[in-house]
């Protein structure tokens, strides 16, 4: 396509690590965000790739993310610790968060890190993975700006809160994430980047009519999944994360989509350690259970997925391909490296 151009892996990386760099982020911080955003475009989610690269950087300048972020893990009983973000990149308190349920479920079975103060965190799969990866069960929450109409209702007033899990498998791990939400705001936004129509069903305009007219969608609410069913799970996932952190709700809840207010959202990861609880010889029959799910296909036809397959071929591709990006998404992204950059990426 015209608009769009495919970068490899190793230039995007070079470029977005510069950028952050650049606008003065330290090297670990730098390294561990460039890979979340990397890790949603490689898994073919532009919303949560680098094309929030510029509110980060903004962010930044404004004081609102802090660089080598003073984070803080307090265990308040063995197996639950609340953590102190610092306001630090997302990427770098989840990875901490992560390190550390995974670390103590080794020793207690489960364990749950409650997160405050850390800016946006990404896409949940690569967190939930990294649990599964250490043979643990994965289930990560996190709440975000009141951008969902409850069902019957027309004001933006619940969080697109997703959820991630991920549960190991003698193969590769089963992997969840999803938003409450119809859709997520970054998805609206890339529609409206493109000037592109969005599809009906993902929102209504500001006076509650649906709507497929993405600056609309912006200035109305986006519509819960799964009707009922989605909006009491959207409510659900609020009200643990935030009664679990201590972080607001509804529209008390900002910071990941604006460059003005400081976080005030919260994230939750849980850790299950199977060896430590004795459930190993539980993951032969998921595996095989998994691939039962694969193989029903209607006559005879391409396999079915199981969550986390088209992830994971996606992934596959462009490692291999290169990372497709709209065009104008990757020239805003090179100019933000400025005059001199630090390590300037090839044409």
């Amino acid at each position: 396509m015209d608009d769009e151009v495919s970068i490899e892996v190793e230039e995007y990386r070079r470029t977005v690590r510069a950028v952050l760099r650049r606008a003065g982020a330290s090297e670990r911080d730098a390294c561990s965000q460039t890979e979340l955003l990397l890790d949603g475009d490689l898994r073919g989610h532009s919303s949560h790739g680098v094309r929030r690269l510029p509110v980060l950087v903004e962010r930044m300048r404004n004081g609102l993310i802090v660089t080598d972020a003073d984070i803080r893990v307090e265990w308040r009983t063995d197996s639950f610790a609340s953590v102190d973000g610092g306001w630090g990149f997302g990427a770098t308190v989840a990875e901490a968060a992560v390190d550390a349920v995974v670390r103590r479920a080794d020793r207690t079975g489960v364990a749950v890190a409650a997160v405050r103060r850390a800016n946006h965190i990404g896409m949940l799969a690569p967190h939930v993975e990294r649990i599964a990866g250490a043979g643990q069960v994965g289930l990560a929450l996190t709440t975000s700006e009141a951008l969902v109409h409850p069902w019957g209702g027309s004001r933006a007033l619940v969080g697109t809160n997703p959820i991630g899990i991920a549960v190991p498998t003698t193969g590769e791990p089963l992997v969840v994430d999803m938003s409450t939400a119809s859709v997520s705001m970054g998805k609206i936004l890339d529609h409206l980047g493109r000037a592109q129509p969005i599809p009906a069903g993902w929102a209504v305009d500001e006076h509650g009519r649906p709507t497929t007219d993405a600056a609309a969608a912006t200035r109305g609410a986006i519509s819960p999944f799964g009707g009922s069913k989605g909006y009491a799970l959207g409510v659900a996932f609020e009200a643990l994360v935030a009664v679990l952190t201590g972080t607001g709700l509804g529209t008390d809840v900002r910071g990941t989509l604006d460059t003005t207010e400081p976080t005030t959202k919260g994230d939750l990861f849980l850790a299950v350690s199977l060896e430590r609880l004795g459930l190993q010889g539980t993951l032969p029959a998921l595996t095989a259970y998994l691939e039962q799910l694969r193989a029903s296909g209607a006559g005879g036809g391409a396999p079915v997925s199981v969550p986390g397959d088209r992830s994971r071929a996606v992934r596959a591709l462009r490692l291999a391909e290169g990372v497709p990006l709209h065009r104008a998404t990757w020239a805003a992204t090179r100019a933000l490296i400025g005059p001199d950059p630090l390590e300037a990426p090839h044409a």
